[in-house]
């Protein structure tokens, strides 16, 4: 069953990128509003296929501009985020050159960051900053890798510049912390041992990785909003990463301790 499952799911999801394919492309070349809605309902059709059970905890800033900051364990965070809204991610430029997630990125129109080199961030931040601007979430994980899932590595700093270069003289700009937690599988808590099957993370293989995922099961993933928080132009990006990241650790740590709520 687990097979039939993996193939099925495998399918329906090269069957729905088949579809909305030239749709995406057209949006985004022609610049319809669109563009934002068919990569919400690729991961939608996708949640459902790879059985996510997602559970959210408060709700998302309706303001704008918004970047959202989040913690990263696995590519499963690309949907299951991707699944709660319509946005648009930023990924280091190497994901921009991956087979088939290489162009699911695009469609999504992730921005691409070298963050090896200063000037190419300083450019990429500058995009970011017009995309919020014209009313796009954007989501930052700011760890700039993945964990294990049971952890949060420090925040970045870097891109976080992009919340204050978003603002004119009349607009706020709004930062705020996204937790993912891993918590079930088959109904049952995963722990500490079985958390880091579902996360992708060091020199691990993606195509067995994947297929793991695609015949494991049901899955509950928890979706955590923090409390926005207002960047001005005389916000300390250092002192803003350093408070997001306490804020993701420390509802992952409750949520792995206390349960979902």
């Amino acid at each position: 069953m687990a097979t039939i499952r993996g193939l099925l799911t495998v399918l329906v999801l090269f069957l729905a990128t088949v579809c909305l394919f030239p749709g995406q492309w057209l949006a985004i070349k022609f610049g319809w509003p669109i563009q934002r809605q068919l990569p919400f309902l690729w991961h939608q059709i996708a949640i459902r296929m790879l059985d996510l059970r997602i559970h959210q905890v408060g709700s998302p800033a309706t303001d704008r501009p918004l970047l959202i900051t989040a913690n990263h364990a696995s590519w499963v965070d690309i949907t299951a985020i991707g699944s709660l809204m319509p946005l648009s991610f930023i990924a280091k430029s190497e994901v921009g050159g991956w087979p088939i997630f290489g162009l699911l990125a695009r469609l999504q129109r992730t921005v691409f960051v070298n963050r090896t080199r200063r000037t190419e961030t300083g450019k990429a931040t500058n995009e970011i900053a017009e995309r919020m601007r014209e009313g796009d979430a954007m989501v930052l994980f700011a760890e700039g890798t993945s964990s294990d899932g049971n952890m949060v590595l420090p925040f970045r700093s870097a891109l976080l510049g992009a919340a204050t270069k978003a603002q004119g003289e009349d607009t706020k700009v709004w930062v705020q912390p996204l937790t993912i937690v891993y918590h079930s599988l088959h109904g049952m808590p995963m722990g500490r041992v079985w958390r880091p099957r579902v996360a992708w993370y060091g020199d691990m293989e993606l195509g067995e990785h994947l297929w793991g995922v695609f015949t494991h099961g049901p899955m509950d993933v928890v979706a955590i909003w923090g409390e926005p928080v207002l960047a001005h132009s005389q916000t300390d990006r250092k002192q803003l990463s350093k408070h997001l990241e306490d804020e993701v650790r420390d509802r992952l740590i409750r949520s792995l301790r206390d349960g979902i709520a």
